[in-house]
Parts: C-alpha cells; sequence; structure tokens
C-alpha cells in the first residue's frame, strides 16, 4: 500500500504561490513607476499596470469587493472540493491549490490595493498579450491541470471499455 498525502497537505503550495506573488508585485511597485516598461528578453517586458477588472480588464468597472467575493467565494468553493475530493489524484489537487494561491493572491491586492498588480508584458511584433503576474500565472497552470487530468481520465476510461 502506497502512501497518499492528504489533498490539504498540499495547501503550502497555495502559500508559496501567495507569497512570491506579493514579493513580486511589492518589488514592482516599489522599483516602476506606473506603466513604465523594462525590456527583460525578445518577446518579455517587466511593466507596471493596474488591473481594476478581471482577466484582461474585463468587468473594470465592477467595486473591488465584487472580485473579493468573488475570490473568497471561489476560495472556499476549492477547500471544500479538496477536502471532499479522493486522495491519490494529484494533478487535481495541485490544480486547485494553485488556483487557490492565485485566486487568494489577486484578493490580496484588492483588499489593499483596490486594484491587481500586473507586470509580465508577453508581445510579438506590435501584438501584446494581456499584461499578467504570478497568481495569473499559477491559475491558468492550475486549470491546465484540471484539464489535463480530465483528458487522461477519459483516455483511461476508453481504454478500460476497450479492454472489457
Amino acid at each position: 500500500m502506497s502512501f497518499q498525502y492528504k489533498n490539504v497537505y498540499w495547501l503550502w503550495l497555495s502559500a508559496a504561490v501567495m507569497l512570491v506573488d506579493q514579493i513580486t508585485k511589492q518589488l514592482v511597485v516599489r522599483h516602476l513607476d506606473w506603466f513604465e516598461s523594462i525590456p527583460l528578453v525578445p518577446h518579455l517586458n517587466l511593466v507596471y499596470l493596474r488591473n481594476t477588472g478581471a482577466a484582461f480588464s474585463m468587468l473594470e468597472d465592477a467595486p473591488p469587493a465584487f472580485f473579493v467575493l468573488l475570490g473568497v467565494a471561489v476560495s472556499v468553493g476549492i477547500l471544500i472540493w479538496l477536502r471532499r475530493h479522493p486522495r491519490g489524484e494529484p494533478l487535481v489537487a495541485v490544480g486547485l491549490v494553485l488556483i487557490l494561491g492565485g485566486a487568494l493572491g489577486n484578493v490580496i491586492d484588492r483588499v489593499t490595493r483596490g486594484y491587481v498588480v500586473d507586470f509580465i508584458d508577453f508581445y510579438w511584433g506590435g501584438w501584446h498579450f494581456a499584461a499578467f503576474n504570478v497568481a495569473d500565472t499559477a491559475i491558468t497552470t492550475g486549470a491546465g491541470l484540471l484539464i489535463l487530468d480530465s483528458i487522461l481520465q477519459w483516455r483511461r476510461e476508453r481504454a478500460a471499455r476497450r479492454a472489457s
């Protein structure tokens, strides 16, 4: 019998995401002026932007309290999902805690600043992807892991049906 971590044991990863997210945002706020951009490598700039909306600045006119409540509700839902989800599925657990850490990292910004600090600017030619931060990267990676787990589960079920 192999040892399996309880899903809540992965919460250290959420804490790490929040810590790295807040440290990087604080460094940007302290060392860059608003809208300042510093080229790092081809196709990547460090920039200081303030996002008052959701992803891609959607709902930018919504009050910060809306996003705080949404982030807290999502976080509670993730904690319940983690608690109830079976052990032995690390992709799901890691995906969920990455989303949790990212959501709470951005909630911290909304509570303390009223907006989210974005600072990673990826571009190709004259096209710039929406600026993002460590929290957004964790949310996207977590969602990707959940999608990957769903695909792998579908393939396992399909292979089991074929074998029977």
